[in-house]
């Protein structure tokens, strides 16, 4: 019978369970020790943000041993000097202000520590510490007893230095910078002021502008004019095509403005249309960066394992060190990195890795283990029959039928629409251009000009990245993940939805 919740993780706690301390009520000694460190270091402002902000500590003896090997940490270390590194570590636990508050107060739970700084999103921490003072293996034990155990897997251990792109950053940098100054040097033109400085510096203003506008419209707005001719290369009409045509008609049209003194030109439109065109990119990739499904067998195979050398002593070796014959330690929710042969007289194997069935498989000794298996139960020993390379679940992640990249036959509404759109467009500026230049050859260029200008989709382009990454958030939210946005267009055509045993549709 449930008497309330524990103090610091919030699961429910009966009377068997509950462990009293300083008048408050724990579910297992992990949690109460937590509750005493926070104590002991005036941190217990950690539980006034959110009711229940932490996890139950696990058990981990040996767990991180690995952490021992310089090697091995070099690798995930993001700098190096003599009393200064720094290493960024993912925290899965990380979900509220509670969290992200005593990660970013860990200097005063362990010598040696420097700065933590969380990046929510990403759910990780950077930490700067001296190894003179506290070793990552020390960091890495603290951050599992107090309920925050880091994921440290293979992955980490191959990626090295990530180049991170920030092109799209610039660029959006670029054309704010630019719109910002054309908007301020364009308020004398929207308001029409007849004063005398402005008149005798009008001209200047303008060219001023326009020299602004240069680097919007070649820097900022280049992938719109790449992708446009690769949509054209390949004989399919994309939304990117009217937009990079009203962007380069409303260039030209605006230089030809300030040449020949017709007026200031549209160069505050054009650079805001960038501007916002580039945020709602930057907006959806945010959201497909934070939904990432990116991953291979890596991001869940340890970094590290426990051998068993000759003399029965144990000791920490790197998982691509394994060869044919090493007897293997796998301890409880310890993936197994390779195939083998067991050696203990029993175990309780979970492949749900590999098949997505839950069921743990009863195995004795002799039978044969398969790489990504997940020991259940007491800790085993395992003869190695292959290295990581030659296991069974690499060769078939590594099979080529996973690596063809699946063209998209689905086109999306955008797309849709442009295969209409454009020719659409074209067409009806054209045929207003010829009809008025047997008239009118000034309006017929400004007709034309016109038409090609405010019949931009840029409100379709807009709106799209916004909407698409705003429903892929709030679906992510309730649990709902989605691996790209073309998938919630398809949703609105299902009928029926199809589960298996696993739960997966």
């Amino acid at each position: 019978m449930s008497i309330g919740n524990c103090f610091h993780c919030g699961i429910e706690i009966n009377k068997k369970e509950e462990i009293i301390y300083d008048e408050k009520s724990f579910c297992c000694n992990g949690c109460k020790t937590v509750y005493e460190i926070f104590s002991q270091n005036d941190l217990t402002c950690y539980y006034d943000f959110q009711a229940a902000p932490g996890a139950t500590p696990l058990d981990i003896q040996g767990k991180y041993d690995f952490l021992d090997n310089e090697e091995i940490v070099a690798k995930l270390l993001e700098f190096k000097e003599d009393t200064t590194h720094i290493v960024s570590l993912y925290i899965p636990h990380i979900h509220c202000s509670s969290c992200i508050w005593i990660l970013e107060n860990l200097q005063k739970l362990q010598a040696g520590i420097t700065t933590s700084q969380v990046n929510f999103p990403e759910k990780k921490v950077r930490i700067t510490f001296n190894p003179e003072k506290a070793s990552l293996k020390r960091i890495v034990e603290l951050l599992c007893s107090i309920g925050y155990e880091p994921y440290i897997s293979l992955d980490n251990f191959d990626e090295g230095k990530k180049v991170i792109d920030r092109s799209l950053i610039y660029k959006i940098g670029v054309a704010f910078f630019c719109f910002g100054n054309i908007m301020l040097l364009s308020f004398p033109e929207y308001f029409e002021v007849e004063e005398f400085w402005i008149n005798q510096y009008r001209g200047f203003f303008r060219w001023l502008i326009f020299a602004i506008s240069l680097p919007a419209f070649f820097y900022s707005a280049s992938g719109y004019y790449v992708s446009a001719y690769k949509s054209i290369k390949s004989g399919m009409l994309n939304i990117d095509i009217p937009i990079a045509l009203g962007i380069v008609v409303m260039f030209i049209r605006s230089t030809v403005d300030i040449v020949f003194d017709y007026g200031q030109g549209f160069f505050d439109s054009m650079t805001g249309l960038i501007f916002f065109m580039l945020l709602g990119k930057l907006f959806q990739k945010k959201t497909y960066d934070f939904l990432s499904f990116e991953r291979d067998y890596k991001s869940y195979f340890p970094i590290a394992i426990t051998k068993i050398v000759a003399d029965g002593s144990e000791t920490s070796v790197q998982v691509y060190d394994i060869e044919k014959g090493d007897r293997l330690l796998i301890r409880n929710q310890e993936l197994i990195p390779v195939d083998g042969i067991l050696i203990s007289e029993k175990a309780s194997i979970d492949y749900s890795f590999v098949t997505g069935e839950a069921v743990a498989i009863e195995k004795k000794s002799g039978d044969k283990l398969f790489a990504g298996g997940k020991q259940v139960g007491k800790v085993i020993e395992m003869e190695v029959l292959f290295s990581v390379s030659q296991s069974y679940l690499t060769q078939l992640w590594s099979n080529d039928v996973f690596q063809k990249k699946v063209d998209i036959k689905h086109k999306t509404i955008t797309d849709k629409i442009s295969r209409f759109f454009t020719p659409a467009l074209l067409g009806l500026a054209i045929i207003s251009f010829i009809y008025w230049v047997f008239i009118d050859v000034t309006t017929a260029f400004n007709v034309f000009t016109a038409i090609l200008i405010v019949a931009c989709p840029c409100a379709l382009a807009l709106t799209a990245p916004f909407t698409l990454g705003n429903v892929l958030r709030i679906l992510g939210k309730r649990k709902f993940y989605l691996k790209n946005a073309i998938v919630i267009e398809q949703l609105a055509k299902v009928d029926t939805i199809v589960f298996d045993k696993t739960g997966t549709i």
